[in-house]
């Protein structure tokens, strides 16, 4: 095994040491192997909350419902005698817990926030009280479940029995570092990255072309099956499944547990659980303390939040990768302060843009009725209304296929709103969009990205935490799986035509030298190109281009207007802008709204001059302004 191999297994290879040194070390400092397998127990129920929350960024206040559902579900098939084998036992317990996962998820997921929590929570509450009253005949009501068999490994004479104590342990330390690698390989898999982005900025996700509710919901389901496996197991660990593992109490205990131990870390559920296990044991042992346990259970763990902001784990981690990267990260903050000065000073050197732009990944096919279609983008009547407000009011135009088109207009005019409406973020009031000749509107902006539009924002929407690597990777993966793809054990590297393409859009976006930086500390006109480069990354059809030069410096402006009009060549661009110089030097044709509504729509030169076009921009007609010379837009021409 080479080094790099190594390097990245280093995390299996000290838990494993871990799980097999630990029955020897901690005994004498009062970790029995029965509060160690308790521990494993709820680290492995906690592995399933890690991924969902530190991945991504759900809190379920409900896990105890799949913990219960896994662990009835196999406690009931074993004592009523329908199935001999605890295996099997083990397996249909977990399925049930990821089925019920699956349809909580399918509602939960669609909700966001404290929302999103107060559905898992009441699920988790009408778990509880289904558990006590109408299934009681099955379940045991408050008694429970008492008598669940222990596994046992092998046949006949050969049959080992794993009973508590040293051999529990055994097989607990075994599931929860399997556990572990599967949990390792989601969070480092595609998936995991989506998850990833989606925690960092959901409805760029989505923009990017990713089916962002069932990705939540593979989340959801995927910590519902740990939830049920991690329950399944409890009643043969202790010969009794409870009632209580439904309770809200214990999806709190797990939260408070994984958040302890660091959340994001996967260890930490596991730290959280044996430091919580060892203080509730043994505080109830102090002489005239037994009663407070809980206070002070409480207070310690208010301490420890507070001091640890990331949790035990996430704080250690956090320290050890500032320390290793402080020189990395020194320099690249540098490089951001001194573009920022040299923008500052008017001195910074305009990228380097290729003279060509192409794309190794290819474009959405379109059918043979419309692969020649003249037409690349239609709208057709679309307006937008908020009550009274008439945003935008029976626009129509076209884009053709291949060319550079502008929407201008003042202030107010709407011309945001007809980008969202184009892109189908927004549903229109009226009025539909055709993309090729073929219906867009009513699609969604998921579905409008996989079809060939894409869109970069007039407010940069990127993902702050992931390098510039992994935010151009986020973008193209769209492209290569569609809108979804479960493939939890790939690696996120793993698909050539993705990181071709990756490495394509750093050159192109002059990012080469930044591809490992976190986006968060780039400079600002680093951050403009990698919005337009993340949107280009989708390899559309059409690209929508929302304010591309805003905020930037003249040299930025310069490169990124030398950079549209070679990504023109590519695909058909239509973009807003109020830099009217860069307009009429980009584009082919313009098209003008004015309070909502189409004001003027040809070419560019023709739209320069029209009255109206003027009069909306200057306040007066051309003939009626007066001065040295007369403006007309995008340059200023003296009197003969």
């Amino acid at each position: 095994m080479g080094v790099r191999p190594l390097q990245r297994a280093w995390p299996e290879l000290a838990l494993l040491v871990v799980l097999l040194t630990a029955p020897i070390l901690l005994p004498p400092l009062g970790f029995s192997h029965d509060l160690l397998s308790r521990a494993l127990n709820w680290a492995l129920f906690g592995l399933g909350l890690d991924i969902l929350f530190g991945l991504a960024g759900l809190l379920s206040f409900g896990q105890a419902a799949f913990y219960g559902a896994g662990g009835f579900v196999a406690a009931y098939l074993l004592v009523s005698g329908l199935i001999q084998s605890v295996w099997l036992a083990f397996l249909i317990g977990t399925l049930a817990a990821g089925l019920f996962g699956l349809a909580v998820g399918w509602l939960a997921v669609r909700r966001i926030g404290i929302y999103f929590a107060m559905i898992t929570l009441a699920f988790g509450q009408m778990a509880y009280f289904i558990q006590n009253s109408p299934l009681s005949d099955y379940t045991g009501g408050e008694n429970g479940i008492a008598g669940v068999p222990v596994p046992v490994i092998g046949f006949g004479t050969w049959a080992v029995r794993i009973t508590a104590g040293l051999p529990m342990y055994a097989l607990l330390a075994a599931t929860f570092f399997l556990g572990f690698i599967l949990a390792r390989r989601i969070v480092h898999s595609p998936v995991g990255l989506i998850l990833k982005a989606i925690k960092e900025n959901t409805p760029r996700v989505a923009m990017l072309g990713h089916d962002v509710p069932a990705y939540k919901l593979a989340a959801f389901t995927i910590a519902a099956l740990y939830a049920g496996l991690a329950g399944a197991m409890l009643g043969s660990f202790q010969s009794y499944m409870p009632p209580d593992a439904f309770a809200l109490e214990t999806s709190g205990q797990l939260v408070v547990q994984t958040i302890v131990g660091g959340v994001g870390t996967l260890v930490g559920p596991l730290v959280g659980a044996v430091l919580w296990l060892w203080l509730r044991d043994n505080l109830q042992l102090i002489p005239g303390f037994g009663s407070l346990w809980k206070l002070i259970l409480g207070v310690a763990f208010i301490g420890l939040v507070m001091g640890l902001r990331r949790g035990i784990c996430g704080e250690i981690l956090h320290r050890w990768q500032q320390r290793g990267e402080a020189i990395r990260l020194r320099a690249a903050k540098a490089r951001t302060e001194a573009i920022e000065d040299a923008i500052a000073s008017g001195g910074i050197v305009a990228p380097e843009i290729p003279a060509e732009v192409a794309l190794p990944m290819p474009r959405p096919a379109v059918d043979g009725r419309t692969a020649h279609a003249e037409i690349a983008l239609e709208a057709r009547g679309l307006a937008r209304h908020y009550g009274g407000l008439k945003a935008v009011d029976g626009v129509s135009f076209q884009v053709r296929r291949g060319s550079i088109h502008a929407v201008i207009g003042p202030n107010g005019a709407g011309k945001s709103t007809l980008f969202k409406m184009l892109s189908d973020e927004v549903t229109p009031s009226a009025g539909s969009v055709l993309l090729f000749g073929e219906r867009l509107t009513g699609a969604g902006v998921t579905e409008a990205t996989q079809r060939g539009v894409a869109k970069s924002n007039q407010l940069n929407q990127l993902f702050l935490n992931l390098s510039v690597r992994e935010n151009l990777r986020v973008a193209a993966l769209a492209r290569a799986r569609g809108r979804f793809r479960l493939d939890l054990l790939a690696p996120a590297t793993g698909r050539a035509e993705v990181e071709a393409q990756v490495e394509t859009m750093l050159g192109i976006l002059d990012l080469g030298m930044r591809a490992e930086t976190r986006v968060g500390i780039l400079a600002y006109g680093e951050k403009r190109r990698l919005e337009i480069g993340m949107a280009l990354a989708t390899s559309p059809n059409v690209l929508l281009l929302d304010e591309p030069l805003a905020g930037m410096s003249p040299s930025e402006r310069v490169a990124t207007c030398a950079l549209i009009r070679r990504i023109g060549r590519s695909c058909t661009i239509l973009l807003v802008e109020h830099d009217l110089d860069a307009v009429f030097d980009l584009a082919e044709r313009i098209t003008v709204l004015s309070e909502g509504r189409l004001l003027a729509d040809g070419p560019a030169e023709t739209v320069r001059r029209d009255p109206a076009v003027q009069k909306a921009y200057l306040g007066a007609a051309p003939d009626e302004a007066s001065g040295e010379g007369t403006t007309i837009l995008g340059a200023t021409h003296e009197p003969a």
